[in-house]
């Protein structure tokens, strides 16, 4: 991908930022070790036809890399030498408490900002009523969580209201997502994981 050259003009047109393949190449035994290629099974049918279709890097027509290659260049890019931060952004997973439900939706919002979508995978959030042992409470549940993570989406519209931001989220249950779609979300699309 980085020594691709044009067809019809013969030049060289890598697919991959210089400074982006420099930070690959010097760390790819680490990051080679940290992505899970499992995880490429866990896109539906649509999903993946749109990793496909828009985002996955093409030679000639043909896709040449897989979904966990494209996320990792992505989080490569995102945070260029700090690899630590680019490994995190990868293999994350939603912490259901105040504070990694925040910190979540701010790096959401800094991202969307630049970029566009982002996929947030929320599964793990506790159901409504669930038990709060840190504060002896229930749980609100997802949709006011979500509802937030929509207005947040809306908000921020990458500089100049050209278009609002996107987040895609993966939950688990079906009828939660009949009852978040119910609520109309405008900048938050919702699927089973």
């Amino acid at each position: 991908m980085y020594n691709h050259f044009n067809d019809k003009s013969g030049l060289k047109a890598a697919l991959i930022a210089d400074d982006v393949y420099e930070i690959i190449i010097k760390n790819s035994a680490r990051l080679d070790s940290e992505i899970i290629y499992d995880r490429d099974f866990d896109y539906d049918y649509f999903g993946f036809k749109t990793l496909e279709r828009s985002y996955l890097l093409k030679v000639q027509g043909k896709v040449v890399e897989r979904p966990q290659h494209m996320l990792m260049r992505v989080a490569v890019g995102i945070h260029e030498v700090d690899i630590d931060s680019a490994i995190k952004t990868l293999t994350q997973i939603f912490d259901d408490s105040i504070e990694g439900i925040y910190d979540t939706l701010k790096e959401c919002a800094v991202i969307s900002k630049s970029v566009g979508g982002i996929g947030v995978s929320a599964h793990n959030i506790r159901a409504t009523g669930s038990y709060i042992r840190g504060t002896n409470g229930t749980s609100n549940g997802i949709v006011p969580m979500l509802r937030v993570f929509n207005d947040t989406a809306r908000y921020v519209d990458q500089g100049g209201g050209k278009r609002k931001g996107l987040l895609l989220t993966k939950l688990a249950d079906k009828g939660l997502v009949y009852c978040i779609n119910k609520i109309q979300l405008k900048a938050l699309s919702c699927g089973i994981a």
